[in-house]
C-alpha cells in the first residue's frame, strides 16, 4: 500500500512522523508481497523477519480451452499438463459460459466455497447472473432457508428494495461483491458468505487486498483488472485467498486464459514482484507540500535544516537516488518550501529566491542556510487544520471568497456546492440528458445558483441534444454541480435506492459521494474557523455536515448522534415517542425494552448512558460559552491601567 498514490503518500507521511517524534513507539508492517524489503527495512530501521510457511498448501492452474495446466517453476515452459474439463456442454450453454465457469465451480460449491475474480464491475454482475441460469435447482435446496433470511436482512437496511441481480443470485448461494453495493450491503453479503449461506462470490480485486474472506478455489476469469494486464503482486494477492487455515487441507487456484495471452501469462508468474516505491514526490500536493506545512504547523521541524533531516528519513530520502537522479534532496526540499512561501501558505524570514539558496553544483546548505526557520502563515494553517489538499487550496479559497459575494440560502444547493469534493468532480462523466431534466426542474433560487456559477441551461441543453458548443465553460465547475444536484436530491429524498435510478448511477458511488461530502464538509467548517473572513459560513457548515453525516430526515439527527442508533433505530425511538435527546437521557432501558422490537437489555442501557453522556457534554459546553460571554475581557482598558499601576 505504501507504494499506492496518494494513500502510499499519506501513510509513509505518518510513519516518517512516528519515527522522528516518537524512538518508543514500535512499527510492525506486514505483507505478502513485497519484493524491495531492503528499502522498507531502512527506512523503518527494522529488524527484517521471513517464512515460506503456509499453514494451507496452495496449488497454481492455468486454464487453457478445456484443459488445465498446473504451473511449475521446474518445467521447461512453466506449467505441466495437470487433466481435461469433463462437463457435458450443449451447444447453447457453450455460447454462455464459454469459459467453462460453471464447470470450475460447480467442483466445489456448495460444500465448499470459490471466488472469481471478474475485471470489471458490470462482469462480475453478468458472470453471477450467468451461472445462476445454468446452475441445477437442487443448488436452491442448500441453505434455503438462511439464503431467504440474507434476502429479508437486504431488505431491511435498504427500505424494501433489493438488487434485481441479487434477489435472482442469492437463492443459488451466489453474489456479486464490488464498489457498486452499499457498506451494509457488502456487510451482510461478506458475513453470509463466511458463515457458509453464501457459496460463491464474483468480485472485482478490490476483494483481494484487506478484506479477509477466503475459499477453497479462486478462479481468476481472465488476466486482466479492467483493460489493464496483471501485476505479479495483483495475481499474488488474489490467489493469496485460496485455503481456509483450520477448513481446508489444499487451496487452488484457476487463471483462466486464452491462447493469445499464454505467453505475457508465463512470464507474469515466473517474474519476480514488483518493487514498491516512495509516492511522496510523485503526489506532491498530497505527499511532500502537504508534509512540509504539517511539520511546520505541529512545530515537529520548523528550519530548513531540520526539515532536511526530516527528509533524510523518510522512504523516499532511501529511495532518492533511483527516484530522481537528477536533483538532489536538498534541491527538492528548497525547491518545496520555495513553492509553498510563494502560494502564500509559509512565511520565512528569508527570502528564499533572493538568498539563492538553490545553486545547481550544492548538494545540500551551508550551516547558516540550515537555520532559516519558517512559520505557517493564516491560510497555510486554514489548509493545515482543514486538510486540505492543497491542489484545491486556491479554488476553495476563490469559490468561498465568490460564495461570499451571493450566497443563495433559500436552498440548500449553493452550500452543498461548496462542499462537493473537488477530486470527485474531476472523475465525474454526467449523463447530460438526466442533467438537463434535474436542471429544469431547479427552482428560480436553485437556478440562480447555476447562473453565479456560469452554467447555462442553453449550455447543459446544447450538451444534450449533441449540439457544438462555442463558449468555453469550465468542465470541473460543471462536473461538480453535477455531483451537487446528486447530493441535494439525496438530502430532499433520504434514499439512495431512488436517487441512484435517477441519476443512473451505482449506489455504492452514492454512498461513496456522500461520505466524502460529508467529509470534505467538515474540513471546510475547520478552514473556515481559520479565516475571519469566512466565518459567516461556520453555523452553516455545522448544520450541513450533520446533514451530509445523516443523511436522514432532520428530526431523526438528534436521535443518531447516540452511539448505536443507526437510521433504522432512529425512525423505531422517533416513531415510539422518543425524538429528542433529552427523551433518550431520561428514558427507562426496561421500557424501551418493550416498546422497542429487537433491542436487547445491553443496547437498551447502552443507549441510555450513551444519551445521558451526550447531553452532560453538551450542558458543559454551553456553560462554558456562558462563562465565556459573562468574563471581563482581558483587553479591557480598566484592567490595564490597574496592571500598570501594580508594577
Amino acid at each position: 500500500m505504501i507504494g499506492e498514490g496518494s494513500r502510499g503518500a499519506i501513510l509513509e507521511m505518518t510513519l516518517a512522523k512516528i519515527l522522528y517524534t516518537s524512538k518508543t513507539t514500535q512499527i510492525i508492517g506486514m505483507s505478502a508481497t513485497l519484493n524491495n524489503v531492503e528499502d522498507l527495512q531502512e527506512f523503518l530501521q527494522a529488524e527484517y523477519y521471513t517464512s515460506q510457511f503456509r499453514p494451507v498448501e496452495l496449488k497454481e492452474y492455468l486454464k487453457i480451452k478445456d484443459t488445465i495446466y498446473e504451473v511449475d517453476s521446474k518445467a521447461e515452459n512453466g506449467m505441466t499438463f495437470s487433466r481435461l474439463l469433463n462437463y457435458k456442454y450443449s451447444d447453447t450453454l457453450k455460447k454462455m459460459d464459454p469459459d467453462h465457469l460453471v464447470a470450475l465451480v460447480t467442483e466445489v460449491i456448495p460444500n465448499y466455497s470459490c471466488l472469481v475474480f471478474c475485471p470489471t464491475k458490470k462482469n462480475c454482475e453478468n458472470v453471477a447472473e450467468m451461472i445462476c441460469k445454468i446452475l441445477s435447482k437442487e443448488y436452491l435446496k442448500h441453505k434455503e432457508k438462511e439464503k431467504h433470511e440474507v434476502i429479508k436482512n437486504l431488505k431491511n437496511i435498504s427500505n424494501g428494495n433489493l438488487c434485481p441481480v441479487l434477489k435472482h443470485t442469492i437463492p443459488f448461494g451466489v453474489a456479486y461483491h464490488h464498489g457498486g453495493l452499499t457498506s451494509d450491503e457488502r456487510k451482510l453479503l461478506e458475513e453470509a458468505y463466511s458463515a457458509g449461506v453464501l457459496c460463491l462470490f464474483t468480485c472485482t480485486s478490490t476483494l483481494a487486498a484487506g478484506v479477509n474472506l477466503p475459499a477453497r478455489r479462486v478462479i481468476l476469469r481472465a488476466p486482466y483488472v479492467a483493460k489493464e494486464f496483471l501485476k505479479k503482486n495483483q495475481y499474488k494477492q488474489m490467489i493469496g485467498r485460496a485455503g481456509r487455515a483450520g477448513i481446508d487441507s489444499t487451496g487452488e487456484s484457476i487463471l483462466i486464459l486464452q491462447e493469445k495471452d499464454k505467453q505475457q501469462v508465463l512470464e507474469l508468474i515466473s517474474r519476480p514482484l514488483e518493487n514498491c516505491y516512495s509516492q511522496l514526490v510523485q503526489e506532491f500536493t498530497k505527499g511532500i507540500h502537504t508534509l512540509f506545512l504539517s511539520l511546520i504547523g505541529l512545530k515537529i521541524a520548523t528550519n530548513l535544516g531540520d526539515i532536511y533531516h526530516f527528509m533524510s528519513g523518510t522512504f523516499f530520502g532511501v529511495q532518492q537516488k533511483i527516484l530522481l537522479k537528477e536533483r538532489s534532496l536538498w534541491e527538492i526540499t528548497v525547491e518545496s518550501l520555495r513553492y509553498l512561501t510563494e502560494k502564500g501558505l509559509l512565511q520565512n524570514d528569508t527570502i528564499l529566491t533572493e538568498k539563492g539558496l538553490l545553486q545547481k553544483d550544492t548538494i545540500h546548505g551551508s550551516e547558516e542556510e540550515f537555520q532559516y526557520s519558517f512559520h505557517i502563515t493564516k491560510l497555510g494553517r486554514a489548509s493545515f487544520k482543514g486538510a486540505i489538499d492543497l491542489a484545491y487550496c486556491d479554488s476553495l479559497y476563490r469559490d468561498l471568497k465568490k460564495g461570499l459575494e451571493g450566497l443563495v440560502l433559500e436552498s440548500l444547493l449553493h452550500l452543498i456546492y461548496l462542499t462537493t469534493p473537488y477530486d470527485m468532480a474531476s472523475q465525474c462523466h454526467p449523463d447530460w440528458m438526466i442533467y438537463f431534466r434535474q436542471f429544469s426542474q431547479l427552482s428560480p433560487a436553485e437556478q440562480n445558483v447555476a447562473v453565479l456559477l456560469g452554467v447555462s441551461e442553453n449550455f447543459i441543453g446544447k450538451k444534450a441534444s449533441g449540439q457544438a458548443i462555442r463558449k468555453k465553460v469550465d468542465k470541473n465547475i460543471v462536473n461538480r454541480l453535477y455531483l451537487s444536484f446528486v447530493l441535494y436530491t439525496l438530502l430532499k429524498e433520504t434514499n439512495i435506492w431512488s436517487v441512484s435510478e435517477k441519476f443512473n448511477m451505482p449506489r455504492g458511488y452514492i454512498q461513496n459521494l456522500l461520505s466524502g461530502a460529508a467529509t470534505f464538509s467538515s474540513c471546510v467548517l475547520h478552514f473556515c474557523e481559520e479565516l475571519e473572513e469566512f466565518w459567516v459560513y461556520r453555523a452553516l457548515l455545522v448544520e450541513l455536515t450533520k446533514k451530509l453525516t445523516y443523511c436522514v430526515k432532520a428530526e431523526l439527527i438528534p436521535l443518531m448522534e447516540v452511539t448505536g442508533v443507526l437510521e433504522g433505530r432512529a425512525r423505531q425511538l422517533y416513531n415510539a415517542g422518543y425524538k429528542s435527546l433529552m427523551h433518550l437521557a431520561n428514558a427507562n432501558p426496561e421500557v424501551l425494552i418493550k416498546t422497542i422490537d429487537h433491542l436487547s437489555r445491553r443496547q437498551a442501557k447502552q443507549i441510555v448512558s450513551s444519551a445521558k453522556l451526550l447531553l452532560h457534554e453538551k450542558a458543559e459546553a454551553l456553560q462554558e460559552e456562558v462563562e465565556e460571554l459573562l468574563r471581563l475581557p482581558s483587553d479591557f482598558p480598566g484592567i490595564v491601567a490597574s496592571s500598570v499601576e501594580k508594577a
